[in-house]
């Protein structure tokens, strides 16, 4: 509404409106302007008492001027307060600074500065200690924070402790530890909750656990907000076990946790894939009575990843079907969709793409991701073709090098070699990385397309693009052909580059524990109950006419030392996790394991006979999908 607008509706001059809606008669003074403005919120209400101020000619007022541009910009119409701001006749910092936090408070990093450089040039004046807290957090790279630092300390403002922890804030999202920590340690010996907050935030984002958790200990208090950024540095570098606990202890301290908190919770356990520990969670979530936390859009997303991360499929369906429609949101399906990907239900995946669209929801590229997975799983060729067309041609999202990853994925594992291949040719926009070369090395192996395997990695090793996975998989393959000559070649060149084959890791849920394995594991305490069961399982597998697959064995062994391999293959960490499983749980319990890497093909075979021998459901994740061995079949249809 403009300001001749809203005059023409309002009372005459002599009576204004009353915040409870009535008429308050009497002259509009300064006074009652500014007195009015004060808690003024809303662009409607601004600009009906802006129209009655300049009726009453007390617009121009210092204090009413001022309070209009603020009661502007916390309704958000930024755009009339600068206007005002630009009328204003000799505006002062105070002024500026209003404006300066009103845009970058709301993420218009660019705006403010701008504005921090019209108060400086064309007005000429010097900025306050709020002035540059307010600036500091626009700062968007280290260049012009470091500007600002170096013009508060010409100015003497660089020791106030509202600047200060603006400096130390802009270091810390920066990724400058070591600025941020210069001043930190000179707030001491009582730095503000904000900085330590900032530090603490600062060292978890750049991965240094041990000193953030060092700081973390010898806080005397710890607010919500420093829990929250300590699990979440463990979360984000791979240690949930530590983010897991340390949400226990802040429940046995009294602090009680917030979304943030639940859904930093449910990452962890996702990642260590353990769901009781989820279910847990889920109950807690339930059960609260905090309205901090409750079962809404982020937290049900949350949940939904976690219990089709740890192999419960179908409590992440319940979920789902649990939230309300307003809380299904695309990044809820997003996740549903992913997850009937990495189980191999690959028709369902494609069935709630289809429902999401019809509910008029817009997919993302992580959509894509997850429906092209789900068709790469099952070997979904002409569906996913017309997916990845439509990406740009309907959807306007233009494909990244996942997409391609997964292109590449479900072309190469379907025997189309050559047109994945051309496909990655074909990459113009972005590079392929190592998943994709990977992938197509292992398509070239299982389809023995050697000439194209060899082009492929002769460019890595080249281009210096090679890592352990690119030799063990050329390797195998030459293993896969009989080519043993070359298998020696390339476990010199692995030697000569100091490259060593990635060690292969399962970890097996029992109750609430993770027991982890590698290959050959004697360190666990009933090493020698395990392996009198992992002998019985193999003599399982044997009398049912398994023959082990020695030519998958990476190893400095004779070729034809065929004992040598089988036992190697023999005591696989998968294989030890299963185990452990078989003595640790009660007959018919439902065994789960997780593995780093691929699933060995041996192992694959041996866990659907043991599935079919001992009546167990096993439920194996490895690197790329689930596998759920049930009756001697597992399924994914031994494609994977």
């Amino acid at each position: 509404m403009s300001t001749a607008a809203a005059a023409a509706v309002l009372p005459s001059p002599s009576s204004t409106r009353h915040p409870s809606g009535g008429v308050q008669h009497g002259v509009l003074t300064a006074d009652r302007a500014a007195a009015l403005l004060a808690g003024c919120a809303s662009a409607r209400r601004a600009s009906e008492l802006h129209a009655a101020a300049v009726r009453a000619g007390v617009d121009q007022d210092k204090a009413v001027d001022f309070r209009l541009q603020r009661a502007y910009a916390a309704s958000g119409r930024l755009d009339l307060a600068v206007a005002l701001l630009r009328r204003t006749p000799d505006p002062t910092a105070v002024f500026y600074t209003s404006a300066i936090h009103a845009h970058s408070s709301r993420g218009l990093h660019h705006a403010a500065l701008a504005l921090l450089s019209e108060m400086l040039l064309s007005h000429g004046l010097l900025p306050t200690a709020h002035t540059l807290s307010a600036s500091l957090p626009a700062c968007g790279g280290l260049a012009v924070g470091r500007a600002l630092h170096g013009y508060a300390v010409k100015l003497a403002l660089s020791g106030e402790p509202y600047v200060a922890t603006a400096l130390l804030g802009m270091y810390a999202r920066a990724g400058d530890a070591a600025a941020a920590r210069v001043l930190f340690d000179g707030m001491q010996p009582d730095p503000h909750v904000v900085s330590v907050t900032a530090m603490l935030t600062c060292y978890a984002k750049m991965g240094l656990l041990d000193d953030a958790r060092s700081l973390f200990d010898g806080l005397p208090s710890k607010d919500l907000i420093c829990w929250n950024a300590m699990m979440d540095g463990y979360t984000q570098h791979g240690r949930p076990s530590e983010a897991l606990r340390l949400f226990r202890r802040m429940l046995r301290s009294g602090v009680e946790p917030d979304e943030v908190s639940v859904v930093l919770a449910l990452s962890a356990v996702a990642q260590l894939g353990t769901a009781e520990s989820g279910r847990w969670l889920h109950s807690f979530v339930t059960n609260s009575s905090s309205r901090r936390v409750r079962l809404n859009a982020r937290v049900g997303t949350a949940l939904i990843d976690m219990y089709y991360k740890c192999g419960s499929l179908e409590d992440a369906v319940a979920v789902f079907g649990d939230l309300g429609a307003g809380d299904r949101d695309i990044v809820a399906w997003n996740a549903m969709v992913n997850g009937y990907a990495m189980h191999g239900h690959s028709r369902e995946a494609l069935a709630a793409f289809g429902q999401l669209r019809a509910q008029g929801l817009w997919p993302t590229d992580i959509t894509f991701i997850g429906v092209l997975n789900a068709c790469s799983h099952s070997g979904l060729v002409d569906e996913g073709r017309e997916l990845f067309r439509s990406m740009a041609e309907e959807y306007g999202i233009e494909p990244k090098v996942e997409h391609y990853g997964c292109m590449v994925d479900l072309l190469g594992r379907a025997g189309r070699v050559e047109e994945a291949f051309e496909l990655v040719q074909s990459m113009t926009r972005t590079k392929p990385d190592a998943v994709m070369w990977a992938s197509l090395l292992a398509a070239c192996r299982l389809h023995k397309n050697m000439e194209l395997g060899q082009r492929i990695a002769d460019h890595l090793v080249a281009n210096g693009l090679a890592n352990s996975g690119t030799y063990v998989l050329l390797s195998n393959m030459y293993a896969a052909a009989g080519n043993w000559r070359e298998v020696g070649r390339v476990r010199a060149m692995m030697r000569a580059s100091g490259i060593q084959k990635e060690p292969g890791c399962s970890a097996v849920e029992v109750g609430r524990r993770v027991v982890e394995f590698v290959a050959g594991d004697r360190s666990h305490p009933r090493a020698a109950e395990i392996y009198a069961k992992l002998e019985e399982v193999n003599g399982m597998a044997r009398a049912r006419g398994h023959v082990p697959r020695t030519e998958l064995v990476l190893h400095d062994l004779d070729d034809d030392d065929t004992a040598a391999k089988e036992q190697a293959l023999a005591v696989h960490s998968e294989k030890l996790a299963l185990a452990f499983g078989l003595i640790s749980t009660p007959p018919g319990t439902a065994i789960k394991i997780v593995k780093n890497l691929r699933a060995c093909a041996d192992c694959h075979a041996v866990l659907k006979l043991v599935s079919e021998v001992t009546g167990r459901k096993i439920v194996f994740r490895d690197r790329n999908r689930f596998h759920h061995f049930v009756d001697g079949s597992c399924t994914c249809g031994d494609y994977w």
